[in-house]
């Protein structure tokens, strides 16, 4: 995985880099998520690698595939990832692309998992001391697992907060235990 994003991460950056030039950003991430879902399509994958298509037939094939998702600029990227048999990592560069667009926007998508479903406005109140502690506008999706017992588990990017009960209860398991 490791090295597919790093063979991704230039791709993405130049992209990012491009819509943000032309003040485009929502419009490009859209186009990668088209792109990625096309790429991640067994029918397309078979197509990219049959090793009888030149990369300008694959770029053709696969824009056309596209429809009218993308512009000028997402059938020229299409290209260049063809030319360079990087297609493939669409998903990888969609995904990192995003990563640069969050974080130029002051944005993180957060997931709760609680015990329990959560009422709006506890919900609202969560958001709100995430947006201040992390100092961005925050983005919530929540889920329920009844393991927790209670409390709640928080993803944000790379930062886990588990204020679980069940987190509590093995921390407590393991002090008596040693």
């Amino acid at each position: 995985m490791a090295e597919l994003s790093t063979m991704a991460r230039p791709y993405a950056k130049a992209a990012f880099e491009h819509a943000l030039a032309s003040s485009a950003l929502a419009e490009w991430s859209t186009m990668l998520k088209t792109a990625s879902a096309v790429a991640s399509d067994v029918r397309v994958a078979k197509m990219l690698s049959n090793p009888a298509l030149t990369s300008e037939q694959q770029a053709e094939s696969f824009v056309a595939v596209c429809g009218d998702e993308l512009n000028a600029g997402g059938k020229n990227f299409i290209k260049i990832l063809s030319d360079n048999k990087r297609l493939a990592l669409l998903p990888m560069i969609s995904e990192l692309f995003d990563a640069h667009k969050s974080q130029q926007e002051k944005t993180v998508d957060v997931e709760l998992t609680t015990a329990f479903a959560l009422d709006a406005s506890a919900e609202a109140n969560l958001a709100e001391v995430l947006s201040k502690k992390l100092e961005r506008q925050v983005k919530v999706s929540s889920s329920v697992d009844k393991s927790l017992l209670g409390g709640v588990l928080v993803r944000a990017g790379d930062l886990v907060i588990d204020g679980s009960v069940r987190a509590r209860l093995a921390k407590l398991a393991e002090a008596v235990a040693s």
